[in-house]
């Protein structure tokens, strides 16, 4: 997958917009409810434990499902498998602002848990389709196309708590799934239609993935790790930002603004990093970057108890936004440094592959959105928010310190020699002049024949360009 610069055909266009809306819609159905569910969840009675067991129970069903969608892309079609995932997490937005009806304590935390793990299933089908459709339908840019429907996965992260606060302020609970769903299944009518029929070449027939075998390749485990470490960030501060910030006083509006900083950071850096991708910037340098980024961030945020400094908001926004720098600097060159380890090792350059990296990489991402913000209720909890913040600061000095030492051990492969042909050399109507194009393919034959097809002459030179008028004959043995 090398770089190509080439303007987008028209399918290429819709295609990118199609799975711009995915990535967009699937990053609201994680975020709108940050600004207002913990509060409206002790309403009901509920501990920052158990409202953090809910967000996070959204990225554990994507993590146990993201893998078989991926595995099986094949075999269930990539284009159903994304309009169907929209059409359930729809649903399930809907039925989610219902639960503000619900007064017990326990039914309401239950039915949270519930619509929570099949709206992650649908969303987690629709992403993982995303993914591989992205590197099948843009194979010498994956990195640049990737980044840029990041760009709709962070716009996304920051309408959603910003538009929930503003839903939440204007209709209370039930509006913002409300319009949410809605969103959702409009998008989910216009993916069927405008999505063009894709032609990956592959056997639906089975699933041919071995999604062990490629976990065994050291690079790709260490991608996968580093995405579970970068979404653990992304969701201790999901689920304990808003409390972390209550004591300014801050209205819901201005508390979902505060969310959209690092997703907006994203926004504006993925692009940039993924073009950095694809023009040779080995990513795994750009990840150990990444790392420092989140450990700076937390370190300001909290702020870290062994610093003398009092909490600030200003600190916070700022660290925030080295936030979403680290991020765009992880979670683009993961991707697609896992795909082309996955080729470099001898996995296929098909949809096969893209569709394997693709559910480990959403499931790797879920995993770390599961981890963080369940770790982060019961730390808040217990220790509270500053000291709590030293899980996730650890966690990215493994990052940091595994990165760094695969790049100084690592190997880079040498190409092979090309083999040397033991064909006599062909005399063709004593003419020495002519272009021969040989294809040779070996057999137990100890007398190589050859089979000589004529093709119409073309303008080319000896370097294969256009030129001077030379016979062109086909060889194959």
């Amino acid at each position: 997958m090398g770089i190509n610069k080439h303007k987008f055909t028209r399918r290429e266009l819709v295609t990118l917009l199609v799975l711009g809306s995915v990535h967009f819609a699937s990053s609201i159905c994680i975020s709108l409810q940050a600004p207002f569910y913990p509060k409206e969840a002790e309403l009901k009675g509920a501990s920052a434990t158990e409202y953090g067991l809910v967000f996070g129970s959204f990225e554990l069903a994507s993590f146990i499902s993201s893998p078989i969608f991926g595995k099986y892309m094949n075999c269930i079609g990539a284009k159903f498998l994304l309009n169907t995932g929209i059409f359930v997490a729809a649903i399930c937005s809907i039925l989610f602002g219902l639960l503000d009806l619900v007064t017990s304590h326990v039914e309401f935390i239950s039915l949270s848990f519930l619509l929570r793990i099949i709206e992650a299933v649908g969303s987690s089908a629709a992403i993982t389709a995303a993914f591989s459709i992205t590197a099948t339908v843009f194979p010498d840019s994956v990195a640049t196309t990737f980044a840029t429907l990041e760009v709709f996965y962070g716009l996304g992260y920051i309408v959603g708590p910003t538009i929930g606060g503003l839903l939440f302020t204007a209709g209370g609970f039930i509006l913002p799934f409300m319009v949410m769903g809605s969103v959702l299944m409009l998008d989910s009518v216009f993916i069927y239609f405008a999505l063009p029929t894709l032609n990956d070449g592959s056997n639906r027939l089975r699933a041919r993935g071995q999604l062990m075998q490629i976990l065994r390749v050291p690079a790709v485990l260490l991608d996968s790790f580093s995405i579970m470490a970068t979404a653990i960030s992304m969701g201790f501060y999901s689920a304990t930002l808003e409390p972390h910030l209550r004591d300014f006083n801050l209205s819901p509006v201005l508390i979902g603004i505060i969310f959209v900083i690092s997703g907006g950071t994203y926004a504006v850096t993925a692009p940039l990093v993924g073009r950095l991708c694809d023009t040779r910037v080995y990513p795994k340098k750009l990840i150990m970057v990444g790392s420092m980024f989140i450990i700076t961030s937390y370190l300001m945020v909290g702020p870290i108890p062994f610093f003398d400094l009092d909490r600030k908001l200003s600190l916070c926004i700022i660290g925030l936004i080295i936030h979403g720098l680290g991020l765009g600097c992880i979670l683009v060159p993961c991707f697609i440094d896992a795909i082309r380890s996955s080729v470099a090792a001898g996995f296929g350059d098909d949809i096969t592959t893209y569709g394997m990296i693709s559910g480990l990489w959403a499931s790797s991402f879920a995993l770390g959105d599961f981890i963080g913000p369940s770790v982060a209720g019961v730390l808040y909890d217990v220790v509270g928010f500053r000291i709590g913040t030293l899980f996730v600061i650890g966690v990215h000095i493994i990052v940091f310190i595994s990165v760094l030492t695969f790049v100084c051990v690592e190997k880079r492969p040498v190409p092979a020699p090309q083999p040397q042909s033991s064909l006599p050399p062909l005399e063709i109507d004593g003419d020495t002049k002519g272009c021969v194009l040989l294809n040779a393919s070996w057999t137990q034959d100890p007398v190589p024949s050859y089979e000589i097809r004529s093709s119409p002459k073309r303008e080319i030179n000896g370097y294969g360009s256009v030129g001077s008028t030379l016979p062109v004959v086909k060889v194959s043995a």
